[in-house]
């Protein structure tokens, strides 16, 4: 295990700004027409948004900062900068998880983008947090083919008394790669906490729990689904529930098997299709989270899925059995811009980063719709 202290950048009780707990709008009586609250503006590029098990919501930016933040008054609690991140296009300091003991243990896990003699590539790290600082514990996995674009990269751990760590990658920009088996691109990988692969992986010694992906950037699992959002080309953005050894089908299958060439390359291999899919266009789907609060209770049994292109948040009802989607809304769109991410705090309050860039990013808190 390594144990290797990376030098940080530490901020304490900063953080607030002009718009700090500015309500958006207002109906024609004065009073909000919706509960959205700016909880911190000028950040850059926010990627990760988690609700900590400490209730602050902890964040990643995808130049190489991490940040604790007070849900309440914005203020930065703590803020470290992790200097081997390498920011290249899409890509930097991307997903972040908590360890299901981090009250008692400090760890959590984050995937970052590298440089390695010359090559752009990304890895997975196991780090600590204690005492105002972090330190990294352990690299779980490296050398993964990176790209300006298509890196994923969210995480995700079960529940239960084996939890298990998930995380996805995008294809690089290499499309074939996400078919090969020998290959970490395209993938959902699944290891133990630990860094080590579990014996009921499809491939022995591998991290490979299903391919066939181009660039997946939001990740779930409820009542023990796995939902992932997935980037379509030009068409057909995607809602996959992920299996154990599945095809997804990138390169070959858009979306639903329903092209000549996709339903034999489908009938071939084993492919699963999206239980929701954009069709015709893309709307650029990413973060994804799963809402089942009495404070929104038209959102209950719902995922809420976040959109960059279409700058919009969906709400996807959800069926009793969780295996399709029976209704969707739109809401937010072109209000705030891009957004990349959300995450839900045990109240039902709904937290929201845009992704727009040049230090205009904001966190927002959504209370009501």
């Amino acid at each position: 295990m390594q144990k290797l202290f990376l030098s940080i950048l530490i901020f304490s009780g900063i953080g607030f700004c002009c718009n700090l707990g500015k309500t958006q709008s207002r109906g024609t009586d004065g009073r909000p027409a919706d509960s959205v609250r700016i909880i911190r503006d000028n950040l850059q590029y926010p990627w990760e948004i988690l609700w900590g098990k400490d209730d602050h919501i902890w964040m990643t930016e995808r130049g190489g900062k991490i940040s604790k933040i007070d849900p309440g008054n914005g203020s930065t609690v703590f803020s470290a900068s992790i200097p081997e991140v390498v920011s290249n296009g899409e890509g930097g300091l991307l997903g972040m998880v908590q360890h299901p003991d981090f009250l008692n243990n400090g760890l959590f896990y984050v995937v970052y983008n590298y440089m390695d003699a010359g090559n752009y590539r990304e890895k997975m790290v196991q780090m600590k947090y204690a005492n105002g600082s972090i330190q990294l514990q352990n690299t779980l996995v490296l050398q993964i083919p990176a790209s300006p674009i298509h890196n994923g990269s969210r995480l995700w751990i079960s529940e239960g008394s084996d939890p298990k760590l998930f995380m996805t990658t995008g294809d690089a920009s290499v499309q074939n790669n996400a078919q090969l088996t020998t290959s970490l691109s395209g993938k959902v990988l699944r290891f133990n906490l630990d860094g080590t692969i579990p014996s009921d992986n499809p491939i022995p010694g591998s991290p490979v729990w299903s391919f066939g992906h181009r660039n997946q950037q939001g990740l779930v699992m409820v009542n023990g689904i796995l939902y992932a959002s997935e980037h379509g080309p030009n068409i057909e953005d995607e809602l996959n529930i992920i299996e154990r050894n599945r095809n997804y089908g990138w390169p070959t299958v858009n979306g639903p098997c329903d092209q000549p060439a996709e339903i034999s390359f489908c009938n071939t291999n084993n492919v699963k299709v999206p239980i929701w899919s954009s069709g015709s266009s893309t709307i650029a789907v990413c973060g994804l989270d799963y809402y089942n609060n009495s404070r929104i209770p038209a959102w209950q049994n719902s995922l809420l899925m976040l959109t960059l292109k279409d700058a919009s948040l969906r709400v996807l009802k959800l069926s009793n059995d969780g295996l399709s989607v029976t209704n969707q809304q739109t809401l937010y769109k072109d209000r705030f811009g891009r957004l990349r991410d959300l995450c839900i705090s045990p109240q039902g309050r709904v937290y929201i980063c845009t992704s727009n860039g040049g230090n205009s990013d904001q966190l927002l808190e959504i209370s009501r719709p």
